[in-house]
């Protein structure tokens, strides 16, 4: 079945395919690096994340373009505030960003366009509005293009001013609020194209005048630049909708006459316990942050992803719980699934159940990316095969169709493969950098202090002292791990270890 997206447009699901037939072209909104990125930042690019990830399973090629906003408002305040010009303050936020991505698992596009890289395309689009009637300059000098200046873009150039976000532009009337050096504006509707700069702030000399962009201007600039006129997808959160995504629309097809995304998604906002989240509330998390509290990024991922994109997720511990032990459970089973000696053959049942699980999990994820009916399947067939390996009912054949069905769900969800120590491990090096190891949960740091040769070891003389009968040394090593978080399991097949 193809997959179907709900298009903001139109309102409608609807199929999502290269309009060329070859290659999905797909622009998504990204961070702006003046902070560490928060779990509501994280969500959305979690969200795309799996989208990309779902269309490479389904072999569809793509070319996914996110913009690195490295110069705006907040930016040029916080480098000041540091004494520090934004080309040496941004680098520390973006690296965060994109270490940040690594720890999440989220894939990278495949171009990543600084804003500030891009000054002469931005250039170029204001000098092609401004051909046409729909952009003007303010200030001194701007009757001959010439000194100080900000450019608008006159909203009444672009009709359909509003179709994405469908909202009644009444309430934004001539005479509404303002900054200093937006009245001189010939409407209160019309927006920022370029900024004239203030008194030592970063700017460029360019055939418009000293100035440095809008934050809508990057975004129609470097889409078409890598991406074409009219392209596929254009994804963000749904905070972007409007303005940003208004902005940039009418900005773009006022030029090119064409759509400038067949396709647009939007992710829906995030809560944590019911509420906003904000610094105010108390419930403001970085990923760092939940990191430092012992939280593995695997569970973040999923707890994060769990609630389909559309739909408002509500963030809480509990959730994060359960997360973490819905992904013990995985890794727990495929860990028993592969040490299983197992008889040649197959189970007729058991194929049935795993054809079963994958066609449930694609149609779900298909259907509008819906993650939560997505995992459904897949810890049924985990519920049926555990039992049938409690009963000696698996064969071998029936262990790699398992198998292969997982390896298609974590192709997607990316929680079963283990690879959470180096996130942990990154985030308290981060912490004692910064002199926040005081932040850091003590049940983590006793958590880390053993790797997993160590405990192997460990294991390897429990057994060792079970066999000889020793069953004081082989209850001390089992405190012993316990205290420092390893939880011990003997079962059948072996014993089973895992990090708390």
């Amino acid at each position: 079945m193809p997959l179907r997206l709900y298009n903001t447009l139109s309102g409608q699901l609807e199929e999502l395919t290269p309009s060329d037939g070859d290659e999905l072209r797909m622009y998504a909104c990204g961070p702006t690096v003046y902070d560490y990125g928060h779990i509501g930042n994280f969500r959305t690019f979690l969200q795309i994340d799996v989208l990309r990830r779902l269309l490479h399973l389904e072999g569809i090629k793509m070319r996914h373009v996110m913009n690195i906003t490295d110069v705006d408002d907040k930016i040029i305040r916080n480098a000041a505030a540091a004494g520090v010009p934004i080309g040496e303050y941004t680098p520390l936020y973006e690296q965060a960003f994109l270490d940040d991505l690594d720890s999440l698992r989220i894939e990278r596009p495949e171009v990543l366009a600084r804003a500030t890289e891009h000054i002469p395309q931005m250039v170029e689009l204001v000098e092609r509005l401004a051909a046409v009637g729909a952009a003007y300059k303010t200030g001194e000098g701007a009757a001959d293009g010439t000194g100080q200046g900000s450019w608008y873009f006159r909203l009444k150039a672009f009709p359909e001013y509003g179709k994405l976000s469908k909202k009644d532009l009444e309430g934004i009337t001539d005479g509404a609020r303002v900054d200093v050096d937006e009245y001189e504006k010939d409407s209160a509707r019309d927006f920022a194209l370029w900024k004239a700069t203030k008194p030592g702030e970063t700017c460029w000399e360019t055939a418009i005048g000293t100035g440095r962009p809008g934050w809508h201007l990057e975004c129609s600039a470097m889409a078409m630049k890598y991406l074409g006129e009219s392209f596929d997808l254009h994804a963000g959160g749904e905070d972007l909708m409007f303005p940003h995504h208004e902005n940039e629309i009418a900005q773009s097809e006022t030029v090119t006459h064409k759509p400038l995304a067949r396709h647009w998604m939007h992710v829906r906002f995030l809560l944590v316990d019911g509420k906003k989240m904000s610094k105010s509330e108390g419930n403001f998390y970085t990923l760092r942050d939940l990191l430092l509290k012992g939280y593995k990024a695997s569970a973040i991922r999923l707890a994060l992803i769990s609630v389909p994109y559309r739909h408002q997720l509500n963030f809480t511990f509990e959730g994060l719980t359960e997360a973490t032990n819905a992904i013990d459970r995985l890794r727990t089973f495929v860990a028993r699934l592969k040490k299983a000696e197992l008889a040649e053959g197959t189970t007729p049942g058991l194929q049935a159940a795993a054809d079963k699980a994958e066609a449930g999990y694609l149609a779900a994820l298909e259907n509008d990316l819906n993650t939560a009916e997505a995992r459904a399947p897949i810890f049924d067939l985990v519920r049926t095969v555990n039992s049938a390996l409690d009963t000696g009912a698996v064969m071998a054949e029936d262990r790699e169709r398992v198998l292969a069905v997982l390896e298609k769900f974590d192709a997607v969800f990316a929680v079963i493969e283990d690879n959470d120590a180096a996130p942990t491990k990154a985030a308290l090096a981060w912490a004692e950098s910064q002199g926040l190891s005081d932040k850091v949960a003590p049940e983590l740091l006793v958590r880390e202090g053993l790797t997993d040769e160590e405990i192997e070891t460990l294991i390897a003389e429990r057994n060792t002292a079970r066999k000889q009968r020793n069953f004081r040394r082989s209850d001390e090593i089992r405190d012993e791990l316990a205290a420092k978080g390893i939880v011990i399991e003997d079962a059948k097949d072996g014993v089973r270890w895992k990090r708390k």
